[in-house]
């Protein structure tokens, strides 16, 4: 189990709604140094909190933030867009999303990789209730993908030292969501729950009703998680 007290953390999409919270909640329970890492970095006025320069689709930022951030003992890979972009038609936009939600959080973990093992260290992947249901498009596709790989990290990392802990939730308020309609929750009440995961020594934490209803899912008829299927079929040819 890893405590956040004394911890030095480093989360990714600082500047985002979630984002803001797993920085100031670190604080909070006691961080010796949060590195508040975006494409745009902005003066926290704290000088508990590292403001760094991070493109996680960038190969050239994620090497340099590894190389000035070389004391990371908790890393929140929480860097994520939402595009509305679609597995069929043009998958340009698509492939835009991977870079980001996919590809950008394994290149953070493996720059940060060789800090965390010497740590003894935390990784924690934000993923989503959407990992487990297709409704969100290509974003459920990149979430799906992520969770996987998370599952893959968690086993290899273990003999290193690394706890990997995976983030699944609903909608949160936050500003990436804004156009959503649907319930949201409390982005601070997501981040709390995170970092109690965290100091649980949790492989797993799911947020809300809406993530363990769809993890429970996947263990029935895949019509159960997509009802529409079910009066597809039994609509007369």
């Amino acid at each position: 189990m890893t405590t956040i007290d004394g911890a030095v953390v480093l989360v990714t999409g600082a500047n985002g709604g979630l984002g803001t919270h797993f920085v100031h909640q670190a604080l909070e329970r006691g961080a010796a140094k949060v590195y508040a890492a975006a494409r745009t970095p902005k003066d926290w006025d704290d000088d508990r909190v590292v403001p760094l320069a991070l493109d996680v689709t960038s190969t050239e930022s994620v090497a340099a933030a590894a190389a000035e951030a070389t004391d990371v003992t908790v890393l929140v890979n929480n860097a994520g867009a939402l595009n509305g972009a679609s597995v069929l038609g043009d998958l340009a936009a698509g492939r835009q999303l991977f870079e980001t939600n996919f590809w950008g959080a394994l290149a953070v973990t493996n720059a940060f990789r060789p800090a965390l093992a010497a740590e003894r260290g935390v990784l924690v992947n934000v993923l989503s209730a959407l990992s487990w249901h297709g409704m969100g498009d290509a974003y459920s596709a990149t979430k799906a993908a992520l969770w996987s790989a998370t599952n893959t990290q968690r086993v290899v990392l273990a003999p290193e030292g690394i706890h990997v802990t995976a983030l699944h939730l609903g909608y949160a308020d936050t500003p990436m969501t804004t156009d959503v309609d649907a319930p949201k929750l409390d982005p601070a009440d997501v981040v709390r729950a995170a970092y109690d995961g965290v100091e649980a020594g949790e492989f797993e934490v799911l947020v809300d009703d809406v993530s363990r209803h769809l993890k429970a899912g996947l263990a029935g008829p895949i019509e159960g998680l997509y009802p529409q299927l079910a009066r597809s079929a039994a609509s007369p040819a």
